[in-house]
């Protein structure tokens, strides 16, 4: 589970620290992953260099991290599912925002506790100066609990946190002028808004995301479906059972509108086409699209966090408070 202070997991934390440890800054040559990965298993980290590396990956791609902590040099896999190179082919540093966490970490901020064999160090929590457990979100799970926190715009969430320094009377609904929902990297179109106060009031509950299809039309009058944006729950292998499941539309002929399926996302983005019959109804098609596809789909949101050394769910306001509890600890 993640930290309140610092929304980050041990693991994180630890891979995040022997990047700067190593001296694996912005400014810096990248490093090899594999030298990263050993240098925090051995120091910080006695589990396996596999769970190590997958964090690492996940810290670096952009659209599982909403603001990357790590900058990747080489395959750290796609948004179709592929999976990273091995760490010995990989590089990578920390990302310029990771400067903004780990400030000041040599001026006593933060408590140290010794590692596993006692032979070095570790913070308990990184010197954060950005909201990083709203900003970046979070997903785990520990013993019977599971955390499932939904990103949030950097800017959208600093003006809260601004105005809320400025006004500790502020309810959730006025923070909500402030930060009016999640924001995916993947993007997606938020269906439910009426939910969303009672979501930040509780910590819990259930976002319905629809992925953005724009209609086209060529000068021959044939239409096109074009998604460029998907729920983000749909990332990973789930974009090929995506179109697996528009071709099963189509071959248990539950639609007989749609004459061709291609995925041409790049490194540009997301772009899904449909290819349509000139006579389509189009809002018919969509209805069965999001009712039978993950073209829709329902992000649970249960904001729980390491809060005083124990687990709790939070609401936005708590976590704001946390935060700059936080924050003025640090500074004094």
């Amino acid at each position: 589970l993640p930290d309140v202070r610092d929304g980050l997991k041990p693991v994180q934390r630890r891979i995040l620290y022997s990047m700067i440890e190593l001296n694996n800054g912005p400014d810096k040559p990248h490093r090899k992953c594999a030298r990263i990965v050993g240098d925090t298993m051995g120091k910080y980290h006695p589990h396996g260099d596999s769970s190590i590396y997958g964090a690492l990956v996940n810290l670096a791609q952009e659209w599982s991290t909403r603001y990357p902590l790590v900058d990747g040099h080489g395959n750290f896999g796609s948004v179709d599912g592929d999976g990273a190179a091995a760490m010995r082919y990989t590089e990578a540093r920390l990302s310029k925002i990771s400067m903004e966490m780990t400030a000041d970490i040599n001026k006593d901020t933060v408590d140290f506790v010794p590692n596993f064999d006692e032979t070095e160090k570790e913070p308990t929590v990184l010197p954060v100066r950005l909201p990083n457990f709203l900003v970046n979100g979070s997903d785990g799970i520990a013993v019977g609990m599971v955390t499932s926190t939904p990103p949030h715009n950097l800017g959208e969430v600093i003006d809260a946190v601004k105005a809320y320094m400025k006004n500790d009377k502020l309810t959730t609904a006025d923070l909500m002028q402030y930060i009016q929902g999640p924001d995916f990297p993947t993007g997606g179109i938020v269906t439910n808004k009426d939910e969303l106060l009672n979501i930040y009031e509780t910590g819990s509950g259930k976002i319905k995301l629809r992925g953005r299809v724009e209609v086209e039309q060529d000068k021959g009058g044939k239409l096109r479906l074009v998604i460029t944006e998907i729920p983000y729950t749909m990332i990973g292998a789930n974009i090929g059972k995506f179109l697996n499941d528009v071709y099963a539309l189509v071959e248990s002929k539950k639609t007989t509108d749609i004459i061709d399926i291609s995925n041409q996302s790049s490194k540009e983005g997301i772009r899904i086409v449909l290819e349509l019959k000139k006579q389509t109804d189009v809002d018919n098609l969509l209805a069965l699209l999001y009712k039978k596809t993950r073209l829709e789909d329902t992000f649970s949101v249960n904001m729980l966090a390491i809060a005083d050394g124990r687990p709790e769910t939070l609401g936005l306001k708590s976590i704001i408070e946390y935060f700059l509890d936080f924050q003025y600890d640090l500074t004094t």
